[in-house]
């Protein structure tokens, strides 16, 4: 036979007892499972906030590292940029120099043989000055931007210096030549040289003859580059002829 245990459930102790079961157990339950996410989290956190400055702390050393090469090699940038400067400047100026050897040779050979300089400079550009209109030949100076020659001498009556002045059209490069002035002696006497045989005081006046003209000439080359640092400043220039030539072209005037 089944023995039958008559004592009511509620009522019974031992192995035989049902279990009891309550909202304590899940909210404990659930605690602990609250808690163990918080430190799994917590330690998830740390671990990657020590990985960031790792990586920080490395990286502010590769900074350093850069900087430092950086540092070491900014001489040779600047050297570099410094090159690079004056390649630009001689490139510009040998793409703006001007020739004057050649239009000095030129000269030579064409001053024809009744005609004399006691003057001559020569500028790259026009000048603050003659732009203002200030004396010699400034005013047809100061129309041109380009080089140009600035003569001042003597020769055997007008008709000399127009043969002079088509003579120097044909130098090469040349794209205008203007006259200045050409003025023959002062027939009063006032401004001559004070007579046949003698000089200036001032030594440019070249008229010891009452026929032979003085003259102030301007050659200009407006179609050749103006050098941007040597734009109005003057190039060597400003030569007398020798006295021995003077003497030679008045003598060949006196024998014509």
């Amino acid at each position: 036979m089944r023995p039958i245990n008559l004592i009511p459930p509620e009522e019974r102790r031992g192995g035989q007892a049902p279990l009891r079961s309550g909202p304590l157990a899940y909210i404990l339950v659930g605690a602990l499972v609250a808690v163990l996410a918080g430190v799994t989290s917590l330690v998830l956190v740390n671990n990657q906030i020590d990985e960031r400055e790792s990586e920080v702390a490395r990286l502010e050393i590769e900074d350093a590292r850069e900087a430092a090469k950086a540092e070491r090699l900014a001489a040779y940038v600047q050297f570099r940029e410094l090159s690079e400067q004056r390649v630009a400047t001689v490139t510009s100026l040998a793409d703006s120099r001007f020739d004057w050897e050649r239009v000095m040779r030129e000269l030579a050979l064409i001053l024809p043989t009744d005609a004399w300089l006691v003057g001559l400079t020569a500028t790259a550009g026009a000048s603050a000055e003659g732009a203002e209109g200030g004396g010699g030949g400034s005013g047809l100076r100061s129309a041109s931007q380009g080089p140009a020659l600035e003569l001042s001498g003597c020769a055997v009556g007008h008709e000399a210096v127009a043969r002079f002045v088509t003579a120097l059209e044909d130098i090469d490069a040349v794209t205008r030549v203007g006259v200045q002035s050409s003025e023959l002696p002062d027939p009063s006497g006032e401004g001559d040289s004070g007579g046949e045989g003698g000089g200036s005081e001032s030594g440019d006046e070249c008229r010891t003859r009452g026929f032979i003209t003085k003259f102030e000439i301007v050659v200009t080359f407006d179609a050749a580059p103006v050098p941007v640092a040597a734009a109005g400043s003057e190039v060597p220039a400003s030569t007398e002829t020798a006295s021995g030539e003077e003497s030679e072209s008045e003598e060949g005037a006196e024998g014509e």
